[in-house]
This record gives C-alpha cells, structure tokens and sequence, in this order.
C-alpha cells in the first residue's frame, strides 16, 4: 500500500508543481476589455455590458481617498418601516488599493487620529486602530495604472441591512431579481453616479412578529406583500479641496459636532476635539462688512411639489437668506427648483424633497459632511407631504368653519401653509449644522429650529384669533446662530472673543440655545408648546379648548361627508393641550439649569422654586377635573358608528364598546397624559430629592396626595361625569402601581407603596351606590393583588392608548437611531 500511494504522489507532484508554476494569462486592455461596452465617462469611468447586465468600473487613481455615499432613490412609503425616497444612507472615505489580482475597497479610521509633523507618530496611532476593508474586486482589465473592475455584486446586495427593517415577516434579497438601474446611473467630472433595483422577497412560514393593530408593513405599501422593490443610490465623490476652516464647537451655539480622538493633542488639551458642521462659505470681498459670496449655498427644490405647497416651501427656506445677510453675506443663500433631469442623490445638489408615505410622518434634515472637517458637502431635507393634511384638520377641530358645509374657508388653508413655511425653514436649518432649540424666551419665539404648537387665542368677544398661528420668517436665535457658525472676522480680529461676544450679546436679550436632552426635566425647555409660563400657558390653552369643544359638532365637516368623521377634527381638539401637559409637568421635581461652562459667572442649576411647581401641579389637575374630561353634547347625541370605507386607523380614539363611539375612552387618553406625566420615575425621584434639600418643595408624598384628593375627591355634575372620575381614580391606582413596581429610585417605590395601602384601605369604607362600590372593591383588590404578588411582577391591564399627535412613526430618538442602524458603518 505504501508503495502505490508512493506511486500516485510522484505522478501528482509534477502536476501541481507545473500548475503553480504557469504563468497567469496576461490582462486585457481597458479599451479592448470594454469594446462592446457603453462607456460613460466620468470622475470614475463606467462601462455598461448591456448583453450580461453587468457594470464595470474604471479606477483612475489608485491609493486616493474620495467619499462613498448611498441613498434611496425610491422607497417603500410605510412610516413605520421608515425607507424614504431621497433618504441618505451613510457615507465614509474610502481608497482602492491593489494587491496582485485585488484590488480592495478600504475605509480609513478617521475616528482616531494624530495631528503631528511626526510620520512615526501617526503611523502608531494609525496602526493602534483597525482600519476596514469593504469590498475585494478581483482586476478585469488594466491600462498603465488604471484598472477595470465589475462593480455589479458590490452594488446589487443589502449594503444597508434593509431586510433587517422589512415586516412584518421575513425578508431576504433576491438577486435573480435585482439589477443595475441605468437611468439613475450618471457621470461627472467630480462624481460617479450609479444606482440599483434592489427586491426583497418574503420567506414563506416566517412569522409576522410583533406588530401594532394599526402597523403599516411592506404588504400595506408594496404593489404586494410578497416582494418590495426599492432604488438603493451609490456615489463616488471627490473631497473637497483644501481651504475649509474648521470652527470650534460650543455647546451654547445650537450646532452639531464632528468629533475625533487626536492622540497627538498635548496632555494640557483634551483629546477629543470638536468642530461644527457647516457648509463652506467664503466672501468675494474680504474686506467688505457685508460681500456675495465666492459661492453661494444653493438648496433645489423637488419640482414634483405642487402648488401652492411649492411656493410656501420655497418662501420659507429662502427665509434663512434674511440670517445669512445679517452675518455681512449678500445673497449667499439661494431656492431654486430641482433642473429637469436633475437627480435628487447627485452630489452636486443640496435638496428639499417633498415626500409620499401611506400616513403622516415626521420630517426630517440630514447632511453629508465631510468626516476630516465637519465641512456640510450636501443636505437633504425630506419634508412628509401629509403634514399639510394634518395642519389642515387641526384648524377644522379648533375652528368648526363650515357654516353651510359647501364653503372652503380661505383661513385653513393659510394655516397649513404657515405650517409648511416653518417647517421648509426648520428641516433646512438642521442641514446648515444646526440643531433643535426649545427654549422658552421671554422674548417670545425665538427660533425656527423649535417644534411649534400652533398659537390660537381667544378674542374679547370669544372668537378665535389666530392670526400670529406659526412664524412669519426667519427668527432671533437662528440669526444668531448663523452669525456665529458663518460670519468671518478680519484678520486682526480675536475669533474667539467675537464668537463668544455674537453669544453673550443674545443671553442679555434671553436669545439662548438649549435642546432635545433637556425635555421633561428643565420647564424652559419644551416642544410643541408656546410660552414662557407653562402653568399660566396650560390654563389658557384649556380655555381655548373649552371654547372649541363649545361649539364643535357637525361644523367641523363638510356637507356630504359621513357623521362619523368629525372624529377626525375631535380627537386633535379634545387633546389640543398635550403638549402643554408635558412641558408644565417639567416643572414638578424640575431644575433650572444652563450649558454652563467655568468663568461665565451664570448661575449653573438651581431646583424650581416652590411657588412655580405648585402652580404647575394646579394646573395639572384642573386638567383631570370630570367637568374637562367629558364630551360635548354634540357629540354625545350625534356621533354614529363609522360607516364602511370609514375604518378606525390609529389616528382615532380606542374603544371599550366596540363600533359604538366610545365616550369613556378619551377622558381615560386625556386624563392618562397628565397622570403618567406627573408620576413619571425619574419626575418622583427628583422630587424625593428636592424635598430632602428644600423641605419648602413639595416631595412625592405631597404630589401623590395632592393627585389622589384631585381625582377621589372631585366632584361630578352628573352620571357621565362621576362614570368619567371612576375612570381616572382606576388611572391613579395603576399608575401608582406602576411606580411602586417598577421605580429604579427604592424610596420611589416605598412611598408609592405606601400610599396604596392607604388607598386600599380607603377602598373598604361605605360607598353611596353599587356603581361605586364595585368600582372600588375592584380597585381594592387590584392593589392587594399587587402588594401580595409573587417574585413574578403584577400586570395590570393597559390603558387606552393616546393616538398620536405627533408625526407617526418611531418617535425622533428612535427615528435617528434606525438612520444609525442603516448608516452604521458611517
């Protein structure tokens, strides 16, 4: 046997060793390699093989970093899957280097750097951290230094994981079918354009997973639910060009920042430094206090927009033209419609898209930077063409126009327009570097940059005013805050003082800048929401409220239309003080505080004195009173059930009654938003706190007490009102049920505890009817239950749920971390 295995080795040995040994067959040509081809010259040359549906790629330059961006190009249209047409999708540096027959795709790690003169230095940090290798293309033609590689397998696949996005269900790409879109695919002398048809396909026998009653899927939006197309966009981008000054970041400034860890920093420096993101802006004139611009900052316009949508989008992101010549630019930001043939992913445009979706969502600005600098190279702003719709009810529930029903009252369409004029202003400055601002000034509204409630008052003769309803053009702080991300200085001139003076000038006016992270814990800083005093705020809105709801009925409709559409108007107006209730909630356990830095002499945080978290609790529970929380009559005798073709959808109250309008429910939504906002764990831990420091604060016992005697000891009018307070008591108990069970503070959860048992023991006492002593037994039962529950924890029944008022969809937080997900390679 050895023999014959030695036999076999000495016949197979030569064969390997002469098939290592030959040599590979010598490359083609570029040009005779892409003959057949259509070649579409560009920044990277592109050749289409139209025969084998395959693209190749022409790498000009080796070892040259450019900027690799996606995007959507055409999307799926569901909310809550969130995949919007003209969406961005991430962007990196990347180079191409060649190692015999590869020639790789690589990102370098700018997170990690070492500004330094010395070469080893670098290279130490350089090597300290990983680098990544994207994709490897094997060489398909080379002529000199250029080579040829086929694109078509990096390009058609799930770069952005959107399968793991798609449901309900499982889903996968389908190569077979997906391809290479031409007409997305473009060329430029400074940026390679090519785009894909990507199918994702549902996988028979997965399971549709955990899913709301009213999830929009990819089967709600897809021509069917067994496949979704989608366009996916890939650019290759030349860097800007040297010159770009970067400008530091201040938290007090209102921008976003581009951060990296510099090794190389001197140890009396922090290492992570920070800069603004910004476009690049420079004058003509340098000398001149006010100049044009070597180039302006252009923004096109979807020209798929209509009328007059179109004109009210343009018109209010022209408005930051207003901010830009203050900081001494002329005409230095421009609107303009999209050029025919244009594509909305080129590079070469910043851009505002007016976006279809099957119900309303959130708006949004994003950017594609430039990972050095922080340099703004394009922003996308993508604006959901619903919200108008939205603007549009909220003005019928407030105002019940329709006289006659046939009218088309001229009033509601300004208002929706305002909207969109405000809003194109406000997606368009977060892609000019700069975030949120919601801080209350006493100077009234200060920014576009804040989520407005729209601003409804009550005439002296009891009509509605609501002429001032959102903002007329640009405002103090984004004046302010373009100055400071904008403006040059002279060369004499100190840019560190003058940045710090363009801040200190605004705080003497309270033209200030704080943000999303302080909602709910500071009451000057609030979303959706009008007014420097949230409880004097809160009590005007109910009044307004109270008046609507006065006169709301069948006026709220058109003539012709089913009765069981004035749900519609009914459920933005009964809950028409939400946003109110959260920021006057902020107040409760809240602290007054500043993006203080060392030296500035300001106050850092001090606890809201106790007057002011009294008069916020008041006005609170005047909200829960039975009195505030019951229907109009109007629509107690004249609301039917939904006709067909009129089905509920989330944007309408739940039900206890099945079709029947359900006349507890909305009391229970609306009660619920104050009582959980006042009972919110880390409300009642602050409150604990505040309370052993200040024992002039109310602490959690107060607050619970003072709720406990708001709801059990109102008064009700009559049965439909003490049917509404039987329903806020249970709220109150299975709130505080909620805090005892699941409070991370301990003493939290001690006092929530405690203040059930006496709840429990209240419950035993003599009730004046059958109605109540059920009511209460259950109640006392419910808490015995869950003082007595085992290690598992006690569930309670849920709640209505409040339908949304925000924009659908994942709230902003979640919303930018599913961006993340699809951009986590950024």
């Amino acid at each position: 046997m050895r023999g014959i295995a030695r036999a076999l080795l000495a016949l197979v040995l030569p064969i390997a060793v002469s098939a290592q040994a030959a040599p590979r067959p010598a490359l083609q040509s570029i040009e005779t390699r892409t003959a057949n081809m259509r070649k579409l010259d560009g920044f990277f040359p592109l050749y289409w093989d139209e025969a084998a549906g395959q693209l190749w790629l022409e790498i000009p330059r080796l070892d040259t970093e450019v900027l690799y961006i996606t995007g959507l190009a055409a999307g799926l249209g569901s909310n809550d899957i969130g995949l919007d047409r003209g969406q961005l999708m991430g962007s990196r540096i990347v180079e191409f280097e060649r190692v015999g027959p590869k020639v790789l795709m690589v990102q370098p790690n700018y997170e990690f750097r070492a500004l330094t003169q010395n070469a080893a230095e670098a290279r130490a940090v350089r090597d300290a951290f990983a680098r990544s290798i994207i994709w490897g293309f094997t060489v398909g033609g080379q002529t000199g230094e250029r080579v040829l590689v086929d694109a078509t397998d990096f390009l058609v696949r799930d770069h952005a994981n959107i399968t793991q996005r798609l449901r309900p269900g499982v889903f996968r790409l389908e190569p077979s079918r997906s391809s290479i879109y031409m007409p997305g695919t473009l060329n430029f002398p400074k940026n390679t354009e090519m785009e894909v048809e990507l199918t994702f396909s549902a996988q028979p026998g997965a399971g549709g997973g955990a899913t709301g009653a009213f999830f929009e899927g990819v089967g709600s939006v897809a021509a069917t639910g067994e496949a979704a197309s989608m366009r996916v966009h890939h650019s290759l981008v030349e860097l800007p060009a040297p010159g770009y000054e970067a400008r530091k970041y201040d938290p007090r400034a209102g921008y976003g920042a581009m951060s990296f860890r510099n090794y190389a920093a001197p140890i009396t420096e922090p290492q992570t430094q920070r800069f603004i993101s910004r476009h690049r802006l420079e004058k003509r004139d340098p000398s001149a206090r006010v100049s044009d611009p070597v180039k302006p900052i252009i923004y096109y316009l979807d020209p798929g927009t209509p009328e007059p949508i179109r004109s009210a989008l343009v018109e209010g992101a022209r408005w930051w033209n207003q901010a830009f010549e203050a900081a001494g630019y002329r005409n230095a930001f421009q609107v303009e419609l999209l050029p025919e043939g244009a594509h909305p992913l080129d590079i070469r445009y910043n851009v505002i898209n007016w976006v279809h979706r099957s119900t309303r969502g959130w708006s949004y600005g994003g950017s594609v930077d430039d990972p050095r600098t922080g340099e703004i190279i394009k922003g996308v702003v993508t604006l959901g063409s619903l919200r108008v719709r939205q603007d549009y009810l909220i003005a019928e529930g407030l105002l019940s126009p329709y006289r006659t029903g046939t009218e088309t009252p001229p009033e509601l369409s300004a208002w929706a327009l305002a909207r969109l004029r405000q809003l194109s202003a406000h997606e368009v400055g977060h892609t000019l570097g700069l975030g949120h601002n919601y801080y209350d000034s006493r100077s009234g509204r200060i920014s576009v940059m804040d989520y407005p409630h729209p601003l409804v008052t009550l005439k002296s003769d009891g009509s509605m005013d609501h002429s001032e309803v959102y903002e007329r053009g640009i405002a103090e702080w984004d004046t302010v805050a373009i100055a400071y991300g904008y403006q040059d200085f002279a060369p004499n001139v100190n840019e560190e003082q003058a940045l710090q003076k363009i801040l200190d000038d605004a705080w003497q006016r309270d033209i200030r800048y704080m943000s999303n992270q302080d909602l709910g814990a500071n009451p000057r800083v609030d979303q959706w929401a009008n007014g420097a005093d949230d409880a004097s705020e809160l009590n005007r809105m109910m009044e307004v409220r109270r008046v609507a709801l006065s006169r709301f009925g069948e006026n709220a409709i058109r003539r012709g239309w089913p009765l069981a559409t004035m749900e519609e108007a009914l459920v933005p107006l009964f809950l028409h003080h939400r946003y109110q209730v959260d920021a006057t909630a902020a107040a409760i356990g809240g602290m007054h505080y500043i993006y203080a830095l060392r030296g500035d002499n300001r106050e850092a945080v001090r606890a809201v004195p106790a007057t002011e978290q009294r008069a916020a609790l008041n006005a609170l529970l005047a909200t829960i009173r039975p009195s505030e929380l019951r229907l109009p009559q109007t629509v107690v005798r004249t609301l039917p059930p939904r006709p067909p073709g009129t089905e509920r959808t989330r944007e309408l109250f739940p039900r206890y009654t099945g079709p029947m309008f359900d006349l507890i429910s909305p009391a229970v939504v609306a009660a619920d938003m104050t009582i959980s906002n006042i009972f919110e764990p880390q409300r009642a831990a602050r409150l604990v706190q505040q309370h052993a420091v200040d024992p002039a604060i109310m602490g959690l016992e107060g607050v619970i007490d003072a709720v406990i005697g708001a709801t059990f000891g109102a008064s009700a009018a009559d049965d439909y009102e003490r049917e509404i307070k039987r329903a806020t008591e249970r709220l109150v108990v299975e709130r505080l049920i909620g805090l005892a069970g699941n409070a991370s503070m301990p003493q939290v959860r001690a006092i929530a505890t405690l203040k059930l048992r006496q709840r429990m023991s209240d419950a035993t006492r003599a009730q004046a009817n059958e109605s109540d002593a059920a009511h209460a037994g259950l109640l006392a039962g419910d808490i015995e239950r869950f003082l007595n529950r085992p290690a598992a924890p006690y569930a309670m029944p849920n709640a209505p749920a409040v339908p949304p008022g925000a924009p659908i969809g994942e709230p902003a937080l979640q919303w930018i971390r599913n961006l993340e997900l699809l951009c986590s390679w950024q």
